[in-house]
Order: C-alpha cells, then structure tokens, then sequence
C-alpha cells in the first residue's frame, strides 16, 4: 500500500490558562492518502483549524508527530518549515490574501519568485493557471476589481501554480455565496481527481464536507468518526449536491468539459520554456 502523505501520530496541542489546561487537540490520529481529497469538519473551537496549522507548519505541537510528505515537521525549526512549505504546501485561504496593488496574474506568479524561476516563465505560468481556472480575461485585474468567487480563483491558481504535493484550504468558501461555493468545489473536486492532488479542507458545515473522500469529524479536540464517503462523494458530485437551498451551475463543469489538456502537463510544458529564456533582465 503507498504510504500516506500525511500521517499524524498522537497529536495534542495543549494552552495553560493561569493554573488551567486547555486541550486544542487531544490525542488525534489520521492519514491522508496521494490524492485524496480530505473534509476536517467541525464547529468553532472544535480544534480544526488549530489541526489545519500543525499539518502546514504554521504552529508546533505540544506533543505527537506529523509526518508530511515523508518528513517530520514537528521536528523543523522556523527556517527549514518555511523551505519545507516552500517545496511541499500550497494554501487556499477564506480571506483569499491575494495583495491588493497586484494583478490577479503577478499574484498568481509571486510564489514562484520565491524559487527563483525566471520571469517571463513565472508569468506564462501563471497565465496558464488563470486559464485553466477560468480567469483569462481577469489577467490584468486587481483584487478591488474582482468578485469574491474571482478573488479565490485567483487563490486556488496561485496555490497551485507551483505544484505542490498537497493544498490546504481554510474555510474556502467562508466568504462566498451558495451558488459561487458550488462552482469553488467543483473546481477543487475536478482538481483532486483529475490530477491526482491532495487537498485538505477544513470546514464547519457538513453540506460542504460531504464533498470530500474522507471526511474526518472533529469535537473538543478530539476526533469523533472517520468517514470514508468516496462513493457518496462522487454520487452527490453527479447529482448536483445542494447547498443552501441552490444547486450548482454548470458553468465550472462546462468550462472544464473543454479542457483536454493537464493542469501538470501545461506546466511540464512551460518548465520547458526556462531552458529558454536567455535575457539577464527576465531573471529577476
């Protein structure tokens, strides 16, 4: 069997309020397989989103192991964390955190800055993805310029622009209508098993969790039941799952319908282009 990309052991994150202990996390135990698509569902306070940030290196654990992509993070100090996310992690945010006086495309390009690739790659890379989430008209457009369900294509786009072995997503959708929600998770489901990409998901509602493969139910700090909802998923993802009272529109499908070609593959192909590029003033 191949091991799992994440494997957390044991996991307990623990406050001290004046003589009190708070357990965020008590004794939690989970894996999640290559391109699997995981729901991490529970209330506010739950302990999910503190789970979300031990799996991506943002917070240390009081006690446990996790193990991403073969490597014990908990064992990383600061500077070999932000390398490990740098190679590893792609993150999709509520609040979207793209950078207001960029456009929608050099914020896709910006995490590709970081590993050094050559400008006019990072860009047609980036146009790339924009393409392929749907937002080829949007290239020039700042953030204050866009909806809200652009803004977090531009998100996802930019999350993924580097390849990353697994996505985590925080409240996706938090801050998006029934309707744009639908069109962000089908884009996130065609991603997930089409190209084989891990993604994390934490949310608070169960209609959306019911998106995912597994779906891992959280209370307390401590995990209640884990859901092996791969069949339900896929029938809800055929049927039209209803969320809020609207189903989703067929736009997300259509568009991707028409795509013949690899998100991976396209950028295979661009990757090729840096061999290329031969300006000293498209290095930087």
């Amino acid at each position: 069997m191949e091991r799992p990309v994440i494997r957390v052991k044991d996991l307990y994150k623990i406050y001290r309020i004046g003589t009190n202990k708070v357990y965020a996390l008590n004794g939690v135990d989970f894996s999640v397989s290559k391109g699997e698509f995981c729901c991490i569902v529970g209330t506010s306070g739950s302990g999910k989103s503190t789970l979300l940030n031990m799996m991506a290196g943002l917070e240390p654990p009081t006690k446990g192991e996790i193990i991403v992509a073969g490597e014990h993070i908990e064992k990383k100090n600061e500077a070999g964390l932000v390398l490990f996310r740098q190679a590893h992690v792609g993150f999709i945010f509520q609040s979207y955190n793209l950078l207001p006086n960029l456009t929608a495309l050099e914020n896709v390009a910006m995490p590709l800055t970081f590993q050094g690739v050559p400008k006019a790659v990072r860009l047609k890379r980036a146009m790339k993805m924009l393409s392929l989430v749907g937002l080829e008209k949007y290239v020039r457009h700042r953030p204050g310029q866009m909806s809200g369900g652009q803004q977090q294509r531009v998100g996802i786009a930019r999350a993924l622009v580097v390849k990353p072995e697994i996505v985590f997503a925080d409240e996706p959708t938090g801050n998006l209508d029934s309707n744009t929600t639908m069109d962000v998770l089908n884009l996130i489901r065609k991603i997930v098993h089409e190209e084989g990409q891990t993604v994390v998901m934490v949310t608070h509602d169960n209609n959306l969790a019911a998106y995912g493969d597994k779906i891992i139910h959280i209370k307390d700090g401590k995990i209640t039941e884990i859901e092996d909802n791969r069949k339900k998923a896929e029938e809800n993802a055929l049927a039209g799952l209803e969320v809020g009272g609207t189903l989703a529109s067929a736009s997300t499908a259509q568009r991707t319908e028409q795509s013949e070609v690899s998100i991976w593959d396209e950028i295979e192909n661009i990757k090729a282009d840096e061999k290329e590029t031969t300006d000293p003033d498209e290095q930087t």
